[in-house]
């Protein structure tokens, strides 16, 4: 097990990791998907394999938070059309940790920030052209359920980084902010509890791990009230643009490290 404990981390790696998780509660209540500069955080300060176990919890978390703020605003048609495409990626994305190594792992993980920041710029030139949210129940809607369901199961279980990849779907099918606060809320809340298990499998989670996630947890607090406070007055194209750029310097980070 390659995991790291409170006790084989410095001051500034737990500042790194405790404003990291600050900015999952930040991301699971403002702007989804924002938490992959969490991601390169974790996973420069923590073996590569061992950070997306000790974010997972951390995740939820703050999914919890955002269930709580925008549990009426959810759409469940959607999430039931996702899930089963999700589970698929979910069991691949496992299939893929059961053999790749710690190096394979951090280079995964910085290329999937990279393609991830590529996503989220062609979803902010695109968000224009969306749909309304009941076109996912036609052909092609659900074909496109499909293709975003897989990627994300894949990217959100080998890396946690599956938020850019919904937060596409969500817009491109026509959700506006509270509709896609919501669904994103009860998606990632149920993905991630259901990757428990697996990350436990894997020898991703355990009792060392968990100690620094409950040390880590209470920043997510903050973060998410932070969040709460900052949606309707945030400029989230300026914010979009730092994470955007966070997340490039965080992958290549990792692709070079």
């Amino acid at each position: 097990m390659d995991t790291m404990t409170l006790w084989h981390i410095t001051g500034w790696e737990f500042a790194a990791l405790a404003f990291a998780a600050l900015l999952v509660g930040f991301s699971k209540t403002a702007v989804s998907g924002a938490n992959t500069a969490s991601l390169a955080v974790f996973a420069a300060v923590l073996p590569a394999r061992a950070s997306t176990g000790i974010l997972l919890p951390i995740l939820i978390a703050g999914d919890v938070l955002a269930v709580l703020t925008y549990r009426r605003h959810a759409h469940w048609p959607t999430l039931w059309r996702l899930f089963p495409a999700v589970a698929a990626g979910v069991v691949l994305g496992t299939v893929f940790l059961v053999w790749a190594d710690d190096e394979i792992v951090r280079t995964s993980i910085g290329a999937i920030l990279l393609l991830m920041a590529g996503v989220t710029v062609w979803r902010r030139r695109t968000a224009e052209w969306e749909a309304e949210p009941d076109s996912v129940a036609t052909r092609a809607g659900r074909v496109k359920a499909r293709s975003y369901g897989v990627l994300g199961g894949f990217t959100t279980m080998v890396a946690n980084a599956g938020g850019p990849v919904m937060s596409m779907y969500l817009l491109s099918a026509g959700f506006r902010k509270l509709g896609f606060l919501g669904t994103s809320a009860f998606f990632f809340l149920i993905v991630n509890v259901s990757k428990v298990p697996f990350s436990a499998g894997l020898g991703l989670i355990d009792g060392n791990s968990l100690l620094l996630d409950a040390a880590l947890v209470i920043f997510v607090v903050p973060g998410a009230v932070l969040g709460k406070w900052a949606v309707d007055r945030i400029n989230q194209r300026l914010f979009e643009q730092l994470v955007i750029a966070a997340t490039v310097v965080g992958g290549l980070q990792l692709l070079l490290r």
